[in-house]
């Protein structure tokens, strides 16, 4: 284990450096988009933007920089698909832990040098295979791929974990189970987006449940990615609405997506996100930030209207499609009309 890597290590009884922070701040700004970001420095579509991490490492600083310069006080690791399963589609699943590893290591270097607190919460994505019985991948197997990333994370010098844009219950219980093998605090958020339901059907009630039944729940946790902000949002008034008062996380898209001139474009102005973040916060969010399409332009925009709008009220339905577009569906997902769940190998981020 690296220097760094024991400075952050939480001991036994110790209080994690994100904890520490919700107990002294109302809400926290995270990050933006890892792949679109990385897009427009030059990555290529189905390039792993991991081997990035040793091959542009000057490039990955950049990408952790920018949320930092633009007020976020916390930030993920470039280590999205840096699992077993997505790293073997590249011929690298022989350097997960290296790749996760450097990752962490220039997060560390970016966070350390800001002059003031950031978190590095190391991102740890779906591995993009099916759980049992709808699909071939095991319990036992998912908890070994999340943990080997789990450990070069960890190794790197992260302040925690975060695993972000998962569909499936059994698998975010597979991640959970990594994270207290590798005996690092955690933070997970799923991803809704069919009918308010995530792509394996569960709904913001079962996951608040879902929650607060595992053996070592997270120490927040929410949504991501998804349709739109607007719906997002939705999602979190469901988490509200189950009774959860575990810190919740936001962070949604900029807008939608629109594939023009060879190219996907996010359509959410600055301005839509700072509605966006003062919403998310009166929803009842605790960290709030950006997924796809959020670049740190975004990022300032939500800053600054997070300092400097008061708290309001929590808005209702109508308040928030009024100020962020409408929902991409009737339901939220938690009636009765449940959709068959479909299979998606979408990256996210």
């Amino acid at each position: 284990m690296s220097d760094n890597a024991k400075e952050n290590a939480t001991e036994p009884g110790a209080s994690d450096p994100l904890s520490e922070a919700l107990r002294q701040r109302d809400w926290l700004m995270a990050d933006g988009a890892t792949g679109t970001t990385l897009f427009n420095m030059g990555l290529s579509a189905g390039e792993a933007p991991e081997l990035w991490n040793t091959d542009q490492p000057d490039k990955i600083r950049a990408l952790y920089r920018g949320a930092v310069e633009a007020g976020s006080d916390l930030f993920l690791t470039n280590s999205f698909g840096g699992n077993a399963a997505r790293l073997k589609l590249h011929d690298a699943q022989s350097r997960v832990r290296e790749l996760n590893r450097v990752a962490a290591e220039l997060g560390r270097e970016v966070a350390d040098a800001a002059g003031r607190g950031v978190i590095v919460a190391g991102s740890m994505g779906p591995t993009g295979e099916i759980m049992v019985p709808m699909g071939a991948l095991t319990f036992e197997t998912a908890v070994e791929m999340f943990h080997e990333q789990a450990e070069g994370l960890k190794e790197g010098g992260v302040d925690l974990l975060w695993v972000e844009t998962i569909s499936d219950a059994n698998e975010y219980r597979a991640a959970a189970e990594a994270a207290r093998l590798a005996d690092m605090p955690w933070v997970g958020t799923m991803s809704f987006d069919t009918a308010g339901r995530t792509m394996m059907g569960v709904t913001s009630a079962d996951f608040a449940a879902l929650v607060e039944k595992l053996p070592n729940p997270p120490i927040a946790f929410g949504a991501n990615c998804g349709v739109g902000a607007a719906d997002l949002l939705r999602t979190t008034l469901g988490f509200v609405a189950a009774g959860s008062e575990r810190p919740l996380v936001a962070k949604g898209n900029a807008g939608i997506p629109k594939y023009e001139h060879g190219h996907i474009h996010y359509d959410g102005t600055p301005e839509l996100m700072a509605q966006y973040a003062v919403l998310a916060r009166d929803c009842g969010a605790r960290i709030i930030g950006g997924c796809c399409g959020t670049l740190p332009e975004h990022l300032a925009a939500m800053r600054a209207a997070l300092e400097n709008e008061p708290t309001g009220p929590r808005p209702s339905l109508d308040e928030i499609a009024a100020r962020l577009g409408g929902f991409s569906s009737a339901s939220d997902g938690t009636g009765a009309d449940k959709p068959t769940p479909r299979r998606n190998r979408r990256r996210g981020r």
